[in-house]
């Protein structure tokens, strides 16, 4: 059976979480992983100050309309903590960035078990991370833009995956 699992790695953005979020449950994805400095809505056992996690919350939820309390969420600082435990569960981890030698998204042969991991809205992926990447996929850019959103890119991207 076929598995897919994103990985939002230091992303600013509220918004952007919860669109996400909400992208993921929509796409019937198994569970996303927020890692690094990624803003997440509230949990149990939550270590916040409560006014934060309030704000933080309600602003996810604008956009996640429900979704963040419909998909199984993982709050993790520690992004290499999460690649090496699904490695060892057998995914393949794909990191979305345009880099040489990436492959076209449309050409990708998806393998059985993903896991996609997207990035900074501005500055994308560190390289860090990509060297521990299995493979890079892209959206090839047709205008004179030079990157979609992250939330645009991470939709795009997983719709196809789930073909």
């Amino acid at each position: 059976m076929k598995s897919t699992i994103v990985i939002a790695h230091n992303l600013r953005s509220t918004h952007n979480v919860g669109s996400i979020l909400r992208t993921a449950e929509g796409l019937g994805l198994e569970r996303v992983y927020l890692t690094g400095y990624t803003p997440y809505p509230a949990l149990p056992n939550d270590p916040r100050l409560p006014h934060l996690k309030k704000k933080i919350d309600n602003q996810i939820h604008k956009t996640a309309l429900g979704a963040e309390s419909m998909i199984d969420i993982i709050v993790e600082p520690n992004i290499d903590v999460v690649l090496n435990e699904l490695k060892k569960a057998g995914y393949i981890i794909v990191a979305l960035e345009q880099r040489a030698g990436s492959t076209d998204l449309k050409n990708y042969k998806r393998p059985d078990k993903i896991a996609l991991i997207v990035g900074r809205e501005v500055e994308g992926i560190e390289q860090s991370i990509i060297e521990v990447c299995d493979e890079i996929v892209e959206i090839p850019m047709r205008g004179q833009k030079e990157s979609f959103n992250v939330v645009q890119a991470a939709a795009m991207a997983l719709y196809q995956l789930m073909l």
